[in-house]
């Protein structure tokens, strides 16, 4: 396994605990009403295709969360590349590549895409949610990611 397949594996498991965060600060200090990005993301892109109609609430959370599970791969699997040319500790690497991730998607690409706003038109909760969420990924898949990466040298 090489350092690309073990961070998408990672990026894959790290979107879980991404995910609980989001839910449970979405809920917390107060129930926001606006759904979560990766819904939004899903519901946009789903209508720009034509494919709207055929979501029902239950297709919908599946097509979000293929989505959402299958970008954390995809940022792992970047992540995997680059990590070893990075002289840091895994925690603080992951730190920085999920604030790298934040800013390119929601400063970047999707708000470029006219997808979703930007985060600088977002409220501070909005912010403060999505960027614990995604310090919570970056850290969990790095971590991840080394963790492989030292069972498949433990195993030559």
């Amino acid at each position: 396994m090489n350092q690309v397949i073990s961070g998408a594996l990672a990026g894959f498991a790290a979107t879980a605990p991404m995910t609980v965060v989001m839910l449970v600060l979405h809920r917390w200090p107060r129930h926001e009403r606006e759904a979560l990005p990766p819904q939004q993301i899903t519901e946009e892109i789903a209508e720009r295709v034509g494919v709207e109609s055929h979501l029902d609430e239950n297709r919908l959370t599946a097509a979000t969360g293929a989505a959402h599970f299958g970008f954390g791969a995809a940022g792992g699997a970047v992540y995997g590349l680059i990590a070893p040319k990075i002289p840091l500790p895994p925690a603080l690497r992951g730190v920085i590549w999920g604030l790298i991730v934040w800013s390119v998607s929601y400063l970047g690409w999707i708000p470029a895409a006219r997808i979703l706003r930007p985060a600088t038109q977002h409220t501070a909760q909005r912010n403060f949610l999505m960027i614990a969420a995604h310090l919570v990924w970056g850290v969990s898949m790095a971590l991840g990611t080394e963790t492989l990466a030292q069972d498949e040298k433990e195993e030559v």
